[in-house]
């Protein structure tokens, strides 16, 4: 039961709706087939396949809210949860930011669903695995890796007439390769909604070559360096900008609020090469077309030609401010050149190659100041060539002010469920040295 198709959804969704004595009642449908494998040490440890598939109910009595949970949909059990909200409702304090729920919503198709994903067998992941630790095994190093696939479903439906369905494929696949004496680690990561895109084999080549090559890494001063950041190590780093919310500007709460209060709405605060946008339709990062609550999701213009061109608004501070909600990105596209990241290597007189940044922390949220480690290959340039590796560094550094140090940018290619491309920035900050590899 766990895929149920739109009219299976829909059908349950009413029988819910039905048995609501709320002024206002918010069901969501959720299922979910996936399967997984995991490997350590060049051997498989794990694998499994699950199926969920679970109902809540939200009911609201003014502004009073109660949620329940199911995961039995018997018409005993519809009803059982139903009172039990209603019940909670009748319990819970007021939200005074509280919003009734939305009426009929038009929805455009988004292409998130593969077949082909859907059809992964146990057979498959064991194949995959084998691409990632053949080559490890051959070069002496050693591997940790994780495949996981998902066919999903979210349905939604209100008492106001409302009702949204997407189903969603996705495929993601991980490895770090070590060497035996841990002095070396390279990793990649690679994720899509049609797994026909996946080559395990071939992005585990990459993680051997950086696990080789960078065992014997040299220690560099902590600086200011050119840096050339791949799409992974660029990823955490800029997700703030796609979380461009109006409402912790105008509280003064962001790197978007403006001294002395307002939003810095319109003005020019990124190099000019800079263009961030959402797009559920993407045909490379698909997403769904409609939000948790139902609003229908567009393609929005954040960031253009280095200018702040829209922000988010809730429902509850569209209303205070007395603007059209517009919803959070619901992926993220930052446009680049056409160039790979060895393009951008081979035209680096000095610098340093940064393949992945991790453990990711906020200094200061209205400068936009992150902190963080390089992990899993660092690498100094010379001369349009990479020399040799180098020991990992602590950063600090800003989003805004690295965006605004652009010197070139690449091509972009899918990440974490964004479109992101290599970038080499002039006077990235590496605040000291680390010991990780």
């Amino acid at each position: 039961m766990a895929i149920l198709t739109r009219d299976e959804a829909r059908q349950i969704m009413e029988k819910v709706i039905r048995l609501s004595k709320a002024d206002d009642c918010v069901v969501n449908l959720n299922g979910n087939v996936g399967g997984n494998v995991r490997y350590a040490r060049n051997t498989v440890t794990t694998s499994g396949e699950e199926q969920n598939t679970s109902l809540s109910v939200e009911s609201a009595f003014g502004k009073r809210t109660g949620t329940a949970s199911i995961n039995e949909f018997d018409d005993a059990s519809l009803e059982k949860v139903v009172r039990r909200s209603e019940e909670l409702a009748q319990l819970a304090p007021e939200n005074p930011e509280y919003m009734e729920p939305l009426g009929p919503q038009q929805y455009k198709e988004s292409k998130t669903y593969f077949e082909s994903t859907a059809n992964i067998t146990p057979d498959y992941r064991a194949k995959a695995s084998e691409s990632s630790i053949n080559p490890s095994k051959k070069n002496g190093l050693v591997a940790a890796g994780f495949l996981v696939d998902s066919n999903s479903f979210r349905a939604i439906m209100n008492s106001k007439g409302l009702f949204a369905y997407n189903q969603n494929t996705n495929v993601e696949f991980s490895v770090t390769m070590r060497t035996e004496d841990g002095r070396g680690s390279g990793w990649v990561s690679r994720d899509y909604n049609d797994v026909n895109l996946l080559d395990a084999a071939a992005a585990s080549d990459i993680a051997v070559q950086k696990a080789l090559g960078s065992a014997d890494a040299v220690a560099l001063e902590p600086g200011k360096y050119t840096v050339i950041l791949e799409p992974d190590a660029s990823v955490g780093l800029l997700s703030s900008l796609f979380r461009m919310d109006a409402r912790t500007a105008d509280e003064g709460r962001s790197f978007l609020s403006k001294a002395g209060g307002g939003t810095r709405l319109g003005e020019k605060m990124f190099d000019e090469r800079v263009t961030v946008y959402s797009d559920p339709f993407d045909p490379i990062v698909p997403t769904s077309p409609f939000t948790g609550e139902g609003l229908p999701a567009e393609k929005t213009m954040w960031i253009e030609n280095g200018v702040v061109k829209n922000l988010s608004y809730s429902r509850y501070w569209a209303k205070e401010k007395g603007v059209e909600p517009l919803p959070r990105a619901v992926n993220g596209i930052m446009e680049g050149g056409t160039k790979t990241t060895a393009e951008l290597v081979a035209s680096t007189k000095r610098g340093i190659l940064v393949t992945r940044t991790w453990y990711i922390r906020m200094v200061d949220p209205q400068s936009l100041l992150l902190t963080g480690l390089t992990r899993d290959g660092t690498f100094y340039i010379e001369d349009g060539k990479i020399k040799h590796a180098v020991k990992n560094f602590r950063f600090n550094e800003s989003p805004v002010i690295m965006l605004n140090n652009i010197e070139e940018l690449g091509k972009p290619v899918r990440c974490n469920g964004y479109m992101i491309p290599p970038m080499k920035i002039r006077d990235f900050t590496f605040s000291s040295l680390s010991d990780a590899v």
